[in-house]
């Protein structure tokens, strides 16, 4: 069962819970802007207690989250889940959109060939400038 401190640091809150495979990646999460704490930008450093409220952006998914424990070690995937519970808006929302992300991929005609070097140049530049 997990241990019922009253204080820990988001980052490695995160890290227990399983969010985020190491906890530089999830520090550079939330110094990203992709983790919400009770509605606002925070720190790594920040310290999460019982009942506080995350809103955390992974890739295409966003988790809205509260708070029901906390763990100073990373434990197996079944402890991990006793750590949060996910709002029932958000696991809606996250299901709705994977499906529609999996009904346009099997629309999508398969390529029948692998990019040469010059167009492999031209998806680089591409995606370049599609994060800016």
């Amino acid at each position: 069962m997990p241990e019922q401190d009253s204080k820990l640091r988001l980052d490695k809150w995160l890290w227990a819970a399983r969010f985020f495979k190491t906890r530089r990646i999830a520090v550079e999460a939330i110094d990203g802007g992709k983790v919400h704490l009770n509605g606002a930008r925070t720190k790594a450093s920040r310290t999460v207690k019982v009942g506080d409220e995350l809103s955390i952006h992974r890739g295409h998914e966003e988790y809205i989250v509260t708070i029901d424990g906390l763990a100073e070690r990373r434990g197996p995937a079944k402890e991990a889940q006793l750590l949060y519970s996910e709002h029932e808006q958000s696991r809606e929302k996250r299901e709705r959109e994977a499906e529609q992300r999996r009904l346009l991929a099997s629309t999508m005609p398969p390529s029948d060939h692998r990019p040469d070097k010059r167009a492999r140049r031209k998806i680089v530049r591409f995606t370049r400038r599609e994060r800016k």
